[in-house]
């Protein structure tokens, strides 16, 4: 039910929201169309597609549950279905997270010391809380909501950036957990207070050298940490088979390489998003919007999900990347954006 509400607070959002910039292309200027593996992409939508409670998808979904599983009718769904839409002036903004794969145990003990609770039940949706440097100095410990501990603060931080991860436990389990709720802070960029302070350019900043930098520099580290407020709990998830991905904002497991997380004011939840990144590795592909970030904000901005794992981690930490990001939306509704704007 709270998924299912969140998604119609989405839906009202949009409808209520003011027009968009948009513009309404062919197929044909998409980069590299033709060469996509639309079935994956069909295959990726359709295990989302019945959570977009609005009058002009069901049908779509309906149909699309029938497409013959080959590539050309999977292609041919989503070019009579459906207009591509640029929505906001481009170049984008992609960047790339990850399910990371962490060593923990289930209570404090030797090189485990820090860490991941779960939601404290008096927090409510909208309300503020003990900020992140209030948390780790022991705001809420010693009340039982330890869901695990790990051996590096630097990796509770980055799982919470990343919402959900993999833990394997001492007793040689593996626990998964997922995103619980936050606490009410707004979410503000390490990366981009290392610039203000002048310790990195912005070329310098990605995932792997924050993590480095903190790592090589503990007492500054851990205060840089502190700035940004924002604290993520997780809930432990049993549901899931090892070869799912984790879950999105819709409730649903994700896709490598398939589903990106967008900033719903302005891309709804479950439209496929035919991306083109540049860069060192060029991505010309349709994806899903079924994820959202607190720091995904605005019309041309999506995280790309690449995987589970250190090599996903390695892949996903250095993409920060310009390009094009184009939504697919229903024929109808696609011509009605355009006439608003």
């Amino acid at each position: 039910m709270r998924v299912r509400l969140r998604i119609l607070a989405v839906a009202a959002t949009l409808m209520a929201a003011p027009p968009l910039p948009a513009e309404i292309l062919d197929f044909e200027a998409l980069d590299g169309w033709r060469e996509d593996d639309h079935l994956q992409a069909l295959t990726t939508f359709l295990g989302t597609c019945d959570l977009i409670d609005q009058p002009d998808w069901r049908p779509i979904c309906a149909v699309a549950a029938d497409v013959p599983q080959d590539e050309a009718s999977a292609r041919s769904f989503f070019e009579l279905f459906f207009k591509p839409v640029v929505v906001g002036s481009p170049p984008a903004l992609f960047t790339g997270y990850f399910e990371p794969e962490l060593d923990g145990s289930p209570v404090r003990s030797g090189r485990y010391q820090y860490p991941i609770y779960r939601r404290p039940p008096e927090l409510r949706d909208g309300t503020v809380f003990h900020s992140r440097e209030a948390i780790e100095n022991g705001a809420i410990s010693g009340r039982g909501l330890e869901l695990a501990w790990l051996d590096d603060p630097v990796d509770v931080y980055f799982l919470q950036v990343q919402g959900s991860g993999r833990i394997r436990m001492t007793d040689g389990s593996v626990v998964r957990v997922g995103y619980a709720g936050a606490n009410g802070h707004a979410y503000r960029s390490i990366g981009q207070e290392m610039v203000r302070r002048g310790t990195h350019s912005m070329d310098q900043v990605s995932a792997p050298e924050i993590a480095s930098w903190v790592r090589n520099n503990p007492g500054a580290g851990r205060e840089l940490l502190y700035t940004n407020p924002s604290y993520v709990f997780f809930r432990k998830i049993g549901t899931l088979n090892p070869e799912d991905g984790p879950i999105g904002a819709m409730g649903r497991s994700i896709t490598t390489l398939r589903s990106v997380a967008i900033d719903p004011k302005f891309t709804p939840l479950g439209a496929p998003v035919w991306i083109e990144k540049d860069g060192r590795r060029p991505i010309r592909s349709l994806m899903v919007a079924q994820d959202t970030g607190g720091a995904i904000k605005g019309m041309q901005r999506a995280d790309i999900f690449y995987g589970t794992g250190a090599d996903a981690g390695a892949a996903a930490g250095t993409i920060k990347d310009g390009g094009r990001m184009v939504l697919l939306l229903p024929i109808d509704r696609a011509f009605a954006m355009l006439e608003d704007d």
